[in-house]
């Protein structure tokens, strides 16, 4: 029978107004991939925040007990000693440093004021190597993709000797097959006795990597289910995550609500704002109708996001030309603002960073994109923008406990919710949704998909970029796919398919970065 090389007893955590774990139990088998699922805000983070030492020891209540020993960790350094190394959903690179650096930051090659970087380099390209990424350690960060920065965590994580790896949502940032090449190597690392616990809401990937499968819902352990024993579906994940049978992933439009064309763009190109001399996005030209769901499919750096950006009031690339038509009236959208007064929004894939203020409350996110809504001659009425914040905290189903709660302490669901709230009360009549449900469960998804199917149906224009091809061909009424800043090929729903769209994507060029 395989060792147990941590076992997490009755685990207990607590925040203001939230127990977010109550008495959650998990055991690790030695040299196992070990997922962990569940809705956002059932605690998986927090979980593996108490087990790395970011919640210490004394904040939260239960034992620790990993190799045999029970652990009291104060703080990250400690259980790094041990041996465990977390890597989060938000990478933890700086950009103008170089690879080497990074990986070797606060773990410094030398003596404290003498780096020996001839050994921090070297020891840096082996590990790179072992990772299976062909990098110098003297490039910067900010020179290499998503994809290569993330197996740069991981590289980091195995100079600090890793023994159990703890990846949080290692793979909500990559195309298909980035992640595919990061799970393979989790799988190599299994091999050579690496243990893994990965979080992801993929349930695919789950499925192809793990060995068990822990299921926590609302703070509470619900089962873990083991491949060797168990018929393990991603309807059964599902069913245990969301406590009930989801039938259909995506909420059915009974009506077609499609009518004239809202939105239209014509020969449409920009240029990259640093390198002005390659075009990002080249002569493109597409037409969104008023209760639509339009779906723009690609792989990463295929110039979907740029293209959106770019429409919403020139908000990326120099050298813009082209046609902007509106309800069949040419316009000139040269701010973010001239974009908002013609009734365009755009929910930005980068929620954390562009899209919401998390130190702000749920209440003062809502209003942001259309303060005259709750303001009198330039003084905001507190009382109107309380009224507007609960309505949609309503609308939308958004679980926090008051709409004073800042918007970082919510879960990744809800605040999209919040995200989608701040643009619905601007009362756009075309809303571009770049990756909407990036990163959130699936019970958080089919939520957010039946707010999308409200707004066609309320006559509204929805563009939707997504890299998750299910959701795209779920949800859309047509499809356009771009590769390489051009539009690759159309495609109606009843037409499209995975490799229809693949298809155009590979015909098209050379088939992404």
């Amino acid at each position: 029978m395989a060792k147990i090389i941590l076992e997490m007893k009755n685990i207990t955590k607590t925040f203001p107004g939230v127990k977010a774990l109550d008495n959650v139990n998990l055991k690790v088998k030695e040299g196992s991939i070990h997922a962990l699922v569940g809705e956002n805000g059932a605690g998986k983070s927090t979980l593996m925040n108490v087990l790395s030492g970011v919640y210490p020891y004394g904040s939260y209540e239960g034992d620790i007990i990993y190799n045999g020993e029970t652990c009291q960790f104060s703080k990250i350094k400690d259980s790094e000693e041990k041996g465990i190394v977390i890597i989060h959903q938000e990478l933890a690179l700086v950009p103008e440093m170089t690879i080497g650096e990074n990986m070797y930051l606060g773990n410094e090659q030398g003596k404290a004021f003498d780096i020996d970087w001839n050994r921090t380099y070297g020891e840096a390209d082996k590990y790179l190597k072992q990772v299976g990424l062909e990098e110098s350690s003297r490039v910067l960060i900010k020179d290499i993709g998503t994809g290569k920065q993330q197996l740069v965590e991981i590289a980091k994580a195995l100079a600090k000797k890793a023994k159990l790896l703890i990846l949080d949502e290692p793979t909500s940032s990559l195309n298909e097959e980035d992640s595919k090449a990061l799970l393979d190597l989790l799988l190599e690392f299994k091999k050579q006795g690496m243990t893994s616990i990965i979080i992801s809401h993929k349930l695919n990937e789950i499925a192809y990597v793990s060995d068990e499968i822990t299921v926590i819902r609302d703070g509470s352990t619900i089962e873990t289910l083991d491949k060797a024993t168990d018929d393990i579906t991603e309807d059964r994940i599902i069913q245990g995550m969301v406590g009930r049978e989801l039938t259909d992933r995506f909420p059915k439009r009974t009506e077609n609500y499609i009518g004239d064309v809202s939105l239209e763009v014509k020969n449409w190109t920009v240029y990259h704002p640093l390198y002005t001399e390659r075009k990002v996005v080249n002569n493109v030209s597409f037409k969104v109708h008023k209760g639509e769901v339009l779906g723009i499919s690609g792989l990463m750096g295929a110039g979907r996001t740029e293209l959106a950006m770019s429409i919403f009031g020139k908000s990326y690339g120099k050298k813009h030309s082209g046609e902007l038509y509106i309800n069949g009236k040419e316009v000139t959208l040269n701010s973010v603002k001239d974009a908002i007064e013609h009734k365009l929004a755009y929910v930005t894939e980068d929620r954390k960073d562009n899209g919401l203020i998390l130190s702000n409350p749920v209440r003062v996110n809502t209003t942001l994109a259309n303060l005259q809504g709750v303001s009198k001659r330039g003084v905001i009425d507190a009382d109107k923008e309380i009224a507007v914040a609960k309505e949609y905290k309503e609308k939308l189903n958004t679980k926090c406990p008051t709409v004073e709660q800042n918007v970082g302490n919510l879960s990744g669901g809800n605040q999209q919710k919040v995200l989608l709230a701040k643009w619905m009360f601007a009362e756009p009549d075309v809303l571009i949704l770049d990756e909407p449900t990036r990163g959130i469960d699936v019970g958080a998804k089919y939520e957010i998909y039946s707010i999308i199917n409200d707004l066609v149906k309320a006559g509204k224009s929805v563009i939707m970029i997504s890299s998750e091809l299910p959701e795209v061909l779920g949800m859309s009424d047509r499809i356009y796919i771009m590769n390489e800043g051009r539009i690759a090929g159309e495609l109606t729903c009843e037409e499209a398919s995975q490799e229809k769209i693949m298809a155009c994507v590979v015909k098209s060029g050379k088939g992404g970065e």
